[in-house]
């Protein structure tokens, strides 16, 4: 079916749904809605929220949800259960609803938590609670508009593309939307199919994060923390118990609307403006902030008078360098670091001169989770952090995806160390820079919407597939790892390696309509570094605007 004839189909779906699209006078709006379906990817289902074929609602959930049943039934023996959890957003909790009630009609038990709850948390009770699946209903640290569906597998790993790809099959044979069955949650609960999970299971999370402590010195650090309207109140402030910590009160409270920020994004400067505002009336020495999920950490610290905010690339080698030397006595020969491949390479050279083994992976946490539980089931390398430079960190294995409960409890305990010593996370910056080299590392985010701006990224990449060693001087290596590299999957990236250690990297975005440059500038003069850097930049920006 073309846009329109789809948009005919879900007029007659129901009367809610009918309403919102007779609303609609914008003929662009209508072939945005209805002219692809919502894809359920490798990593889930992500989009705007609304009626449509392209857009988060109760269909494309259930109908993502069925084809999920009918994988567990068909590629599992025994009896299936699936643990979900949601984020703050509007109608994540509604959604998680819609999905307990499609798996309890096809006989699969559901244990859902009672209240919002962290991604990572998900995680870990997917493998604590000994379910098949995990699902969480959350869009992250996207905007207000945005909702997501992450599946995760029996260890409470992201499905990676040799799972996912199954469930995508399964997801593409439901092809009747309306016959999607759905069960009354309180008929499933007195069939025993559908439990609700309390507070017990998140102690179970705290405690297992507990352990991955590394300083706990009296400090008189001053804290600012905010859960940008997230899921990260209770459990962030549950882990860090005893710690003088400032609560950005406009921002504690659960809000879809995200009201207070423009986009509730922690790698974004202006999502901190309320908690940096607050640190500076308060004369705190830290300020950090979680995304809606609690799995991503943006941190800012007082230094010289003055708030500076620390980059993703910049925090991993932080925390690289402080775990390594908190848990130098416990390393070994199988003591393993993962980053992805568009994650500076400052932290992985720290890792090295303490002997650590380094993996690569493709952009993505699950990848990191894969590893961690091929070392689990092999015993060849043991995992002690990873992390990628989207702001996502993991030390520990309690869960699979990147945590930022751990993160908090660890930037905290790093910051009172350094605190103690009369220094900054800056200060602490800048010697392994004394030590490492020095390191630039950007990213630029090119938003291109809809079928044109569809068309436009497929272009990009194959311009500079086909004409990119043409670009740029010094090139010394060009990576396209849509050929597979390695054991790597295949994924559409391609990584420009300079002579100088320097490279960029280009991909489309998997979960939105964007296309990502990375840029990782080695150089031992701080204001060459930016020179290259600005260059480099205008030349990319040419090509891409031209």
């Amino acid at each position: 079916m073309n846009y329109k004839e789809k948009y005919e189909q879900w007029l007659t779906f129901d009367e809610e749904t009918k309403a919102e699209l007779l609303a609609i006078n914008d003929e662009k709006e209508i072939e945005d809605r209805f002219y692809k379906d919502l894809e359920f990817g490798t990593g889930g289902l992500r989009g705007v929220m609304g009626a449509g074929a392209n857009r988060m609602n109760k269909y494309t959930v259930s109908k993502a949800t069925q084809g999920l049943a009918q994988y567990l039934r068909s590629e599992f023996c025994g009896e299936k259960s699936v643990a979900i959890a949601h984020d703050s957003r509007n109608n994540s909790r509604q959604f998680a609803i819609y999905a307990a009630e499609v798996l309890c009609a096809n006989g699969i038990k559901v244990f859902l938590y009672d209240t919002l709850m962290p991604t990572p948390v998900l995680s870990f009770t997917t493998k604590y609670l000994g379910c098949t699946a995990g699902i969480v209903l959350t869009a992250s640290h996207n905007p207000k508009e945005y909702n997501g569906y992450k599946l995760y597998d029996e260890n409470g790993c992201q499905l990676v593309p040799a799972y996912a790809n199954k469930v995508i099959d399964y997801v593409n044979a439901v092809t009747d939307l309306t016959s999607v069955p759905h069960m009354d949650l309180d008929e499933a609960k007195a069939k025993g199919l559908y439990t609700p999970i309390g507070s017990d299971v998140l102690d179970a999370f705290l405690e297992a994060v507990r352990k991955q402590s590394l300083y706990e010195e009296k400090s008189d650090i001053k804290i600012v923390y905010t859960p940008l309207h997230g899921t990260g109140n209770v459990p962030v402030r549950k882990i860090l118990e005893g710690k003088e910590i400032s609560i950005v009160k406009e921002q504690e409270m659960p809000d879809g609307n995200f009201s207070t920020v423009r986009s509730p994004n922690p790698e974004e400067k202006d999502a901190l403006t309320l908690a940096l505002k607050q640190a500076e009336k308060e004369d705190a020495d830290l300020v950090f902030g979680t995304d809606p999920d609690c799995d991503r950490i943006g941190v800012g610290v007082k230094h010289n008078g003055e708030y500076k905010l620390i980059t993703g690339n910049q925090m991993g080698a932080l925390l690289t360098n402080f775990v390594l030397n908190m848990k130098k006595d416990e390393l070994n020969e199988k003591s393993t670091l993962i980053k992805t491949i568009v994650t500076s390479d400052l932290g992985a050279n720290i890792a090295r001169s303490f002997g650590l083994n380094i993996v690569e992976t493709l952009t993505g946490f699950k990848y990191i989770g894969e590893q961690i539980n091929n070392y689990e089931k092999n015993g060849d390398k043991e995992f002690v952090m990873g992390y990628e430079e989207s702001y996502g960190y993991l030390v520990g294995t309690h869960a699979r995806d990147k945590d930022a409960v751990v993160s908090s409890m660890l930037v905290c305990q790093m910051a009172s160390y350094y605190f103690n010593k009369g220094m900054t996370l800056i200060d602490a910056l800048d010697e392994i820079y004394a030590k490492y080299g020095y390191y630039l590392d950007a990213l630029d985010t090119f938003v291109l919407k809809g079928i044109d701006g569809a068309q436009k990224i497929q272009s990009i990449m194959t311009d500079f597939r086909e004409n990119g060693s043409s670009f740029f001087d010094n090139i010394k290596e060009i990576t396209d790892f849509s050929k597979g590299i390695g054991e790597l999957p295949k994924e559409n990236v391609l990584k420009y390696v300079f002579d100088d250690g320097s490279w960029i990297a280009i991909r489309p975005s998997g979960t939105e309509p964007k296309l990502k440059v990375y840029y990782s500038i080695q150089d031992e003069n701080k204001d060459n570094a930016n020179a290259t850097l600005e260059a480099i930049r205008a030349k990319l920006h040419s090509i891409i605007n031209g």
